[in-house]
């Protein structure tokens, strides 16, 4: 369960303090960890001391010792020299390491029911059940943050998460798949939206310096029960689709601000065509040309300000107008009407959503 590196950087820790080499194999006699360069101790005394009911013994001038986890023997232990010295140092080593067992375990344990909650794995009796025995609070406020990732198991972009919250302890950092990493924050009382947007431009710029990873990062609703995080992380999974078809030049989407987009992204396919069919009669809002539609956008974008469009167009107020009127003929919507403005700003925006819908179908 505990990785090699981690082992190995125990004992290196170790040796810098006490001066003594120490060396962790496990039951088979393979080396897993060592701090000396040539080992003078084979396998076979590495099996016939794991055979053996002695916990620990010396044997040609090391000290071996078993690191056990809940019982079972997990670890052989060799600190070299036979005096009382190299005998504590070694003790001291193998309850560094159980303890270290120990650690590792619960963090596995906690990062598996969390995935269990955010994927509603569990009964309601046992989120409560398993949270206290895991000594995790069941009434605070927490909020999910996704975090997806350009590339599939991006280990650095993990590891840079883990270093920005790892101060943090009630907070879990966990992935339910290749591209997403998953943050579960538990917040102060003072905490709003407004810091969890900060938070996750913090978690952007520090992935685009620090991993030189280009992220989304989408995030759901506060939530004051642990029952109910697994529908924060249903939201922040929404707003992280729905802002890939909306709202593409953003980098973060919280789930709250995702307006009209998120109603649309609710609608089944064959209403949308139908709803395009009915309003444009088989024609498609986007099969306007490039002017026509960089002026629909720039028009929606002024709040139907004719004169203050036309300025940011550079054209004449004139021009605009006559655009519009060529527009109302052909659609038989007129743009500076709110209700038509309304209908066409939704097609468009369900045209998106279409779009999306249909290459994610292969």
């Amino acid at each position: 369960m505990i990785s090699n590196q981690i082992l190995q950087s125990t004992i290196e820790g170790l040796k810098g303090i006490t001066r003594i080499d120490l060396c962790i194999s496990d039951t088979d006699g393979k080396i897993l960890a060592t701090t000396l360069p040539d080992m003078e101790v084979g396998e076979d005394a590495v099996l016939a001391f794991v055979n053996s009911p002695a916990e620990s013994q010396v044997i040609n001038g090391y000290q071996f010792f078993k690191v056990f986890d809940e019982h079972q023997l997990e670890y052989v232990l060799l600190a070299k020299g036979g005096n009382d010295d190299v005998y504590m140092v070694g003790k001291i080593a193998s309850f560094q390491i159980q303890n270290l067992l120990v650690a590792y375990k619960e963090r596995f344990d906690k990062d598996n029911f969390i995935k269990n909650l955010l994927l509603d794995n569990l009964l309601l009796v046992d989120i409560y059940n398993r949270a206290k025995k895991l000594h995790i609070e069941t009434e605070a406020r927490r909020i999910v943050f996704i975090i997806e990732t350009k590339n599939e198991k991006d280990i650095n972009a993990l590891e840079t998460v883990r270093s920005l919250f790892s101060a943090k302890t009630k907070d879990f950092i966990t992935a339910v798949d290749e591209k997403n990493i998953i943050l579960v924050k538990e917040l102060k009382a003072t905490e709003t939206y407004e810091d969890m947007q900060k938070t996750a431009s913090v978690i952007v710029d520090m992935l685009n310096t620090e991993a030189m990873s280009q992220v989304h990062v989408a995030y759901g609703t506060i939530v004051n029960e642990i029952k109910e995080v697994s529908r924060s992380y249903k939201e922040a999974k929404m707003a992280l689709d729905v802002g890939k078809i909306f709202y593409s030049d953003q980098n973060v989407v919280a789930y709250s601000n995702l307006g009209i987009g998120r109603l649309i992204y609710q609608l089944p396919l064959p209403l949308c065509r139908m709803f395009i069919k009915e309003i444009f009669e088989g024609r498609s809002p986007d099969d306007f040309d490039e002017e026509t539609l960089t002026t629909i956008n720039k028009f929606f974008e002024n709040s139907l300000n004719v004169s203050e469009t036309s300025r940011q167009l550079y054209i004449h107020r004139n021009t605009l107008v006559y655009r519009l009127d060529k527009l109302q003929k052909s659609t038989g919507l007129d743009l500076r009407v709110f209700e038509d403005a309304i209908t066409f700003k939704i097609a468009l925006m369900v045209v998106k959503y279409m779009k999306y819908m249909e290459t994610q179908e292969y």
